[in-house]
């Protein structure tokens, strides 16, 4: 037996120290180290590791190209995140808030009617608990087979016997490995269990997926290196109070990170929303204050949003100012350019905003639309019909161009609005068909716009 070795690890970012420390030299962070058994007998390696198929070396002109071939995962929305489908060979890691629904998203990836042998693995759940998710999801591949296993060499057997297309893990917290003495879910052993499944996905061209919890600030639990591991992070994000989800990629080794799926929460599971805007439009049976549309873009995906604000008298000394979905400290900066600019008295006004669908939004090229809402609910004013907005506004209360207007534009025209608000300084070349382009170059301008035909 070896001597008994001991170190200690940052829970946030894997830092390895000899002793404990307060302050984590690497992250900054303090009491997140945690003692941990790293030694292990001597000579004793898993036989399910060690047969692993291992590379040789090569010449840079014996190295074959890839073509990256991709394969469709049966959801179009997953597959728009990953950039046009799945690679063969590739670890992908899911994370999200406790309840988001991503055991939900991974069922229906494996049970999806796609043409690809998948084997899920639960360390969480029974086989039993699985069976009833997948009736309520409506079972439509009988290639997917369930295992629920937390140890990863019988895993990794497994996987060798069965020969999968696609393995999906849940979670990688509740995997541990015989080599290494501490429990399942510490650094050391999301670090090992993580490079093992990497080493396997490259060297037998089988596309993993694990998922992996999140923390109370929202980054994913385990050591940052885990992260860096995986060739996809993918955040799952969402209001456990609303129906509407986001699946964003945070980072992809083989696309890029710019695209978005939207899903709505359903009895029967995740529904796939082609068009956000329609989840995100409410059409009203009269014209009322204070509402807005912006044309928001995120990543390279367009769409319309409404905005909601509310003026009203501060009833107190302190005026109250409340966000919802937006940046508080932001709606504070417009605030103070509307009074500074346009000399509306905002400092003795209650202000509240709120995104319809209880969508967050970090969008500045809705700046325009969310002074347009408080324009409106400041002067009891509704805003001409068909009308959306799209701009940013700097601190002179000048009109700057948004991000990717064109497509702004193109996608208020197909949603039958008949004028939008840009900025003056916006180089659009080509002219769209059945709305009109208002452009202002300051927010002065802005009321003219909106209130007149």
């Amino acid at each position: 037996m070896a001597k008994i070795k001991k170190a200690f690890f940052c829970k946030n970012c894997g830092y390895e120290s000899p002793k404990w420390l307060g302050k984590c030299p690497a992250c900054g962070e303090w009491n997140t180290f945690t003692e941990e058994i790293i030694a292990k007998e001597s000579g004793s390696v898993a036989a399910s590791l060690t047969r692993l198929p291992s590379s040789k070396p090569q010449r840079i002109s014996e190295i074959r190209e890839n073509t990256t071939e991709r394969v469709s995962t049966g959801n179009p929305e997953v597959d728009r995140v990953l950039g046009g489908g799945l690679v063969r060979g590739s670890l992908v890691l899911l994370g999200g808030e406790p309840g988001i629904g991503k055991s939900t998203l991974s069922l229906q990836i494996a049970l999806a009617d796609n043409g690809l042998r998948t084997l899920y693995v639960s360390g969480e759940e029974s086989a039993e608990q699985i069976k009833m998710r997948a009736m309520r999801l409506g079972a439509g591949n009988d290639e997917c087979l369930i295992y629920t296993e937390t140890l990863l060499e019988n895993i990794v057997a497994q996987i060798e016997e069965l020969r999968p297309d696609v393995v999906i893990i849940d979670s990688i917290q509740t995997i541990y490995t015989e080599l290494i003495d501490s429990s399942a879910g510490s650094v050391s052993q999301i670090r090992e269990c993580a490079a093992t499944l990497l080493k396997y996905a490259k060297t037998t061209n089988t596309s993993i997926f694990i998922i992996g919890h999140i923390t109370k600030d929202g980054t994913i639990a385990g050591p940052k290196v885990l992260e860096h591991i995986v060739d996809v992070v993918l955040q799952f994000e969402g209001d456990n109070n609303n129906v509407y989800r986001i699946l964003r990629g945070n980072k992809n080794r083989f696309g890029a990170t710019f695209e978005i799926g939207v899903f709505e929460m359903l009895d029967a599971g995740l529904r796939s929303v082609d068009n956000p805007s329609e989840i995100l439009l409410t059409h009203y049976d009269a014209p009322l204050s204070g509402i807005a549309i912006g044309a928001a873009v995120d990543g390279i995906r367009p769409y319309l949003i409404e905005v909601q604000a509310l003026v009203g008298n501060a009833a107190y000394g302190t005026p109250q100012r409340s966000a919802t979905g937006f940046d508080s400290k932001r709606m504070n900066m417009l605030l103070a350019v509307l009074e500074k600019r346009v000399g509306m008295k905002m400092f003795s006004k209650d202000v509240f905003l709120n995104f319809a669908g209880g969508f967050r939004v970090a969008d500045p090229g809705l700046d325009l639309a969310i002074v347009a809402a408080i324009v409106s609910s400041y002067y009891d004013r509704p805003l001409m019909d068909g009308v959306c907005c799209a701009g940013e506004i700097g601190l002179s209360g000048e009109v700057r161009p948004a991000p990717r207007t064109e497509q702004r534009i193109s996608e208020a025209a197909r949603l039958g609005f008949k004028r939008i608000v840009v900025s003056g300084y916006a180089s659009t070349a080509k002219k769209v068909k059945g709305i009109e382009v208002v452009r202002i170059t300051g927010i002065e301008q802005l009321p003219k716009a909106l209130f007149t035909e």
